[in-house]
C-alpha cells in the first residue's frame, strides 16, 4: 500500500504534552500512593524514539483500526529519523465530550508513571492543532481480538490462550497492587509484540482506589461505560448500586475474556443491557460452552473439522520461535476444555467477587502452571 501524507503537518505548532509539563496537582490526581509505585526512567533506546514531537518526523502509513469509541484512529508509521516502525493514535480532540477529554488525559498521565513490561507504554504525546498524537512501540501481531477474527475465529487453542492471558493478567496484577481498577479488560486491550510480549492497554477506563492517600475497600464511580464494553463488565459493576465494586470487577472480566479467546465469540454481545445483568445474575456460573450466552451465528457455531494445520498458531508455539504467518484462516479442532481451564473461568466468573480469586493468586491458578512454550 502507498504511503499516506501526514494530514498533521501543515497545521499548527506543535504542544507537548509530556506529563513534566503538568502541574503537581494534576499528576498526584491520578497518581497512586507512591510508596507501592514502582517507577523506572524510559530506556535510553526508547528515548531516542519518544522524544520527537515533529510530525515531519514519522510518516504515516496505513490506518490499522480505530478505537476509544471511534473517535480514535490508529496507524502504522515510520518514525524517519531512525527508520523505527511505531503506532500512532490521533485523536480530534474537539469531537471529545469534557469526560473523555478527561479519560484521555488520564490514560497519558498513567501510561508515563506505570512501569510495567505487561503495560503499553507511550513513548510521546503531543498535540497538533486540535489533534492529540499518541506514539508508542508497533506491536506486530495487534491486538488478541484481531488474531480471533483473522485467524482464529473459531477460538484459540488452550496454549495460546494461556499465554496471552498470563502476560496480560500480569498486567493487571501490577495495577491492583498500585492500587487500580481496570474497568475494561478484554481481547482488543491486549496487545502482542512482533517478539512475543503482551501488553494490556485500555487505560482510559481506569479509575484508582486510593482517595487522599488512604486505599479504600470500593469505589462508587459509575462513568456510561458504551455498549462495546458491557459484555465484559461484572454484575456488580452493571448493578450500580451501594455496594460498590472493587479490583474482583476485573477479574470478572478477565473470565468473560477467556471465553471470548476460547470460542472467537463475545459472551452477551447481541444481548440487552436488563437481559445481560439478568443472564449475569441468575447462575450458576456458566462455562465457554454455554452457546446460550452467544451471539447466534451458523458459520460461527460450526466446529471446524477441516484439520488444517494452525500455521501461525503451531509456529508461535514451537520452541524454533519460527513466525510463519499463513494468509488463510486458521482453523482449530472440534472444542473441548481442560478442567483446569475451566475451573479458571468458574472461578473468575463467580458472582460474589470475594469469591474470585485476586490477580496474584490467579496467576498461581494450576491453568498457568502447565508447560509453557516461547509465544511467537
Amino acid at each position: 500500500m502507498s504511503l499516506l501524507d501526514c494530514f498533521c503537518a501543515s497545521r499548527t505548532q506543535v504542544e507537548s504534552l509530556r506529563p513534566e509539563t503538568q502541574s503537581e496537582t494534576s499528576i498526584h490526581q491520578y497518581l497512586v500512593d507512591e510508596r507501592t509505585l514502582s517507577w523506572l526512567p524510559p530506556s535510553t533506546r526508547a528515548s531516542e524514539v519518544i522524544c520527537s514531537t515533529n510530525v515531519s518526523h514519522y510518516e504515516l502509513q496505513v490506518e490499522i483500526g480505530r478505537g476509544f469509541d471511534n473517535l480514535t484512529s490508529v496507524h502504522l508509521a515510520r518514525h524517519t529519523p531512525t527508520g523505527t516502525l511505531v503506532t500512532i493514535k490521533i485523536t480530534n480532540l474537539e469531537n471529545c465530550t469534557e469526560e473523555r477529554l478527561k479519560a484521555l488525559q488520564k490514560s497519558v498521565i498513567l501510561s508515563h508513571f506505570f512501569r510495567h513490561p505487561n503495560i503499553t507504554t507511550y513513548w510521546t504525546v503531543f498535540t497538533v492543532g486540535s489533534w492529540l498524537w499518541v506514539i508508542s512501540p508497533f506491536m506486530a501481531y495487534g491486538s488478541a481480538s484481531q488474531l480471533l477474527r483473522t485467524y482464529f475465529p473459531e477460538g484459540m487453542s488452550e496454549t495460546l490462550i494461556r499465554n496471552i492471558l498470563f502476560g496480560a493478567v500480569r498486567g493487571l496484577n501490577y495495577l491492583h497492587q498500585n492500587g487500580c481498577i481496570h474497568r475494561s479488560f478484554k481481547a482488543s486491550h491486549i496487545l502482542i509484540s512482533g517478539d512475543g510480549l503482551v501488553t494490556l492497554s485500555g487505560l482510559s477506563h481506569l479509575h484508582s482506589l486510593v482517595k487522599h492517600g488512604q486505599r479504600h475497600r470500593a469505589v462508587y464511580d459509575f462513568p456510561q461505560f458504551s455498549t462495546s464494553v458491557q459484555p465484559w463488565l461484572s454484575p456488580e459493576l452493571l448493578r450500580q448500586d451501594l455496594h460498590g465494586y472493587n479490583v474482583k470487577s476485573d477479574i470478572y472480566s478477565v473470565g468473560i475474556t477467556a471465553c471470548e479467546l476460547a470460542s472467537g465469540q463475545v459472551p452477551f454481545q447481541d444481548m440487552h443491557r436488563t437481559q445481560m445483568l439478568l443472564q449475569k445474575l441468575k447462575g450458576p456460573p456458566y462455562s465457554p460452552l454455554d452457546v446460550s450466552i452467544f451471539p447466534q451465528s451458523e458459520s460461527r457455531m460450526k466446529n471446524s473439522r477441516s484439520g488444517v494445520d494452525s500455521g501461525i498458531g503451531e509456529s508461535v508455539l514451537v520452541s524454533s520461535g519460527t513466525r510463519t504467518v499463513n494468509s488463510e484462516r486458521l482453523q482449530t479442532p472440534s472444542k473441548t476444555f481442560s478442567p483446569a481451564f475451566l475451573s479458571l473461568v468458574q472461578l473468575c466468573l463467580q458472582q460474589d467477587p470475594e469469591k474470585r480469586p485476586s490477580a496474584s493468586s490467579l496467576l498461581s491458578h494450576v491453568f498457568f502452571k502447565q508447560p509453557y512454550f516461547e509465544f511467537l
